[in-house]
């Protein structure tokens, strides 16, 4: 494995899942495949569970790490190939990706789209750029469009919690929030649920439909009750518009917040999100601090899966 920035660049899903499991029951059992190699992190945006879960994964094996918040801390990024740099940038990403390329044997990178060129945001621009001029392999650590490190840490949770014969039902639910947010957590999910064996489902208000290239033969409810029938896991997290009026806030119904008295209408269902997560906007206390709650379960995951992932560039 060469690249992570999608759940297309895994050969083998389930492998990968198993792997992550495995590390888990030992996470220091290979100190030596990462001596004397670096991991570079570089933020382009806030974060705090990809950050300390990467770090720590890389640690784990035994890692160098280095971390730059290039927003704060590097010079502004010019992306445009050709560019007259007479302006407010003042580095071009060419060069900053290749020189990051020579301190670092791999390199993760952060960026999120601007929410106001779909077309822009959907090409991949920022991650393409860096995987195409650092020469090194490149973990995605959320892009534009996908966050492909949580999705995995997601199926590894459901993995470790779904202990029947038949396949379990997994519904991803829209939540209501203040601010535009991004599709990419979402897509990802999406994307990685349909490569296992669940029975998947999404449900959101109308206008909130997700690009048909992470949902393609999905079925998608408009009624939160109808799709939570039944549901063993629900995924709770907030999307803004991405076919008409891009990257808005078209609805902010309070009734889809998920609460206690929803999950009746569930089998028990097992409650996930991603976190940061809007108490009693998103999710109700009652729901976030109880029994089905697997957030912080969830959390703990993205350390093994940044390390399964790690492992798998390293081997190669």
């Amino acid at each position: 494995m060469k690249y992570f920035t999608t759940v297309h660049d895994v050969i083998d899903v389930d492998d990968l899942v198993q792997e992550a499991l495995n590390i888990k029951q030992n996470p220091y059992a290979f100190p030596q495949i990462g001596k004397n190699k670096t991991l570079g992190l570089i933020f382009m945006n806030p974060s705090l569970r990809t950050r300390l879960s990467t770090q720590k994964a890389a640690m784990n094996l035994g890692m160098n790490v280095m971390v730059m918040n290039i927003d704060k801390e590097g010079w502004a990024l010019e992306m445009e190939d050709g560019a007259i740099m007479n302006g407010a940038n003042v580095e071009h990403v060419k060069d900053a990706a290749a020189v990051i390329g020579q301190y670092c044997d791999v390199v993760g990178i952060r960026c999120f789209p601007s929410l106001q060129n779909k077309q822009e945001d959907y090409s991949e621009k920022v991650l393409l750029k860096f995987m195409e001029n650092c020469a090194v392999p490149v973990v995605s650590l959320e892009s534009a469009t996908l966050h492909p490190l949580q999705s995995f840490a997601d199926l590894m949770t459901i993995k470790e919690h779904w202990n029947e014969k038949r396949k379990p039902k997994v519904v991803l639910t829209w939540a209501p929030h203040i601010k535009a947010l991004p599709q990419a957590v979402a897509n990802s999910f999406s994307e990685w649920m349909c490569k296992t064996d669940v029975d998947f489902v999404i449900t959101h208000p109308k206008g909130y439909e997700l690009s048909e290239d992470y949902t393609k033969g999905t079925t998608i409810y408009h009624n939160q009750d109808e799709a939570l029938k039944d549901a063993d896991f629900v995924y709770v997290k907030n999307w803004s518009t991405y076919n008409d009026d891009y990257g808005k806030v078209v609805s902010t119904d309070s009734d889809w917040m998920l609460t206690n008295e929803k999950l009746k209408m569930t089998n028990n269902a097992k409650v996930m999100h991603c976190l940061p997560v809007r108490r009693n906007v998103e999710l109700s206390d009652e729901v976030l601090d109880g029994k089905n709650s697997l957030v912080i379960e969830q959390a703990n995951n993205r350390l093994y899966a940044a390390q399964a992932v790690l492992k798998k560039i390293l081997e190669k």
